[in-house]
């Protein structure tokens, strides 16, 4: 079984085969947010590295969120047209879910970290159990004030990754119990998305693209800028 990853929530953009032997090929970029531009050669060149037709891959797992709309709309659509062609299942990761996963060993309450944009960050609580994570929240949103008075109040030892925590690692640390990721952990990764989707193939915990959602959180600035427009005073009604 050969599972094709995409992951674009972040401005991160990354593409990985993998399956039974693990990690086949493995591409990530973070320079200049090209999602559209980026993603498909991205798929073509690890398909090429690695020696896998299309034909051979047998699903298609994408991180769905939260984070950049623009980039979770790229990521989504170009898995789903791809599974779609091929006539594969999809299987769906949050992104925090992802970024937590890299450092499943640690003895800290573990919580990613998304830079949400207009002063705000998705994020969730994790604790290390026997075989690998437990997630201890919903995925959230809110200030990095609110997260750092969250965590200031459980009295645990915390460990805050993601590009979120290292933008606002300032107001995450004020307290001492609280530790900080490095730039290693600041994005989710393709490789983890393949590694965790692939206990689910196996199980057969697929959905089919058209049940595919997006973990959004909230609306995207376009909509809600439209919305403002539309209630302004004197503006038209219809």
């Amino acid at each position: 079984m050969i599972i094709l990853g995409i992951e674009t929530s972040t401005m991160r953009v990354g593409a990985a085969l993998g399956g039974y032997e693990g990690v086949l090929a493995e591409f990530h970029t973070t320079r200049g947010r090209r999602h559209a531009e980026t993603l498909t050669p991205a798929i073509e060149f690890i398909c090429a590295q690695a020696r896998v037709a299309m034909t051979e891959i047998s699903a298609v797992a994408v991180d769905v969120g939260p984070g950049l709309f623009t980039g979770l709309r790229v990521g989504v659509s170009t898995a789903k047209a791809i599974a779609q062609a091929l006539r594969v299942p999809m299987i769906g990761l949050s992104s925090l879910d992802l970024l937590a996963f890299p450092v499943r060993y640690s003895d800290r309450v573990v919580v990613p970290v998304i830079d949400a944009r207009r002063s705000e960050v998705y994020y969730a609580k994790y604790r290390q159990v026997p075989g690998g994570l437990q997630r201890l929240s919903d995925y959230r949103l809110a200030s990095p004030r609110e997260l750092a008075s969250e965590l200031m109040a459980a009295s645990e030892e915390s460990l805050v990754i993601g590009d979120g925590a290292l933008r606002y690692g300032e107001v995450l640390t004020t307290d001492v119990r609280v530790e900080l990721g490095t730039v290693g952990t600041a994005y989710p990764t393709a490789g983890a998305l393949v590694e965790l989707a692939h206990p689910r193939a196996v199980r057969e915990e697929f959905v089919q693209p058209s049940e595919l959602e997006v973990l959004y959180l909230r609306r995207s600035d376009a909509e809600i800028n439209w919305e403002a427009r539309h209630q302004r005073p004197g503006a038209e009604a219809g």
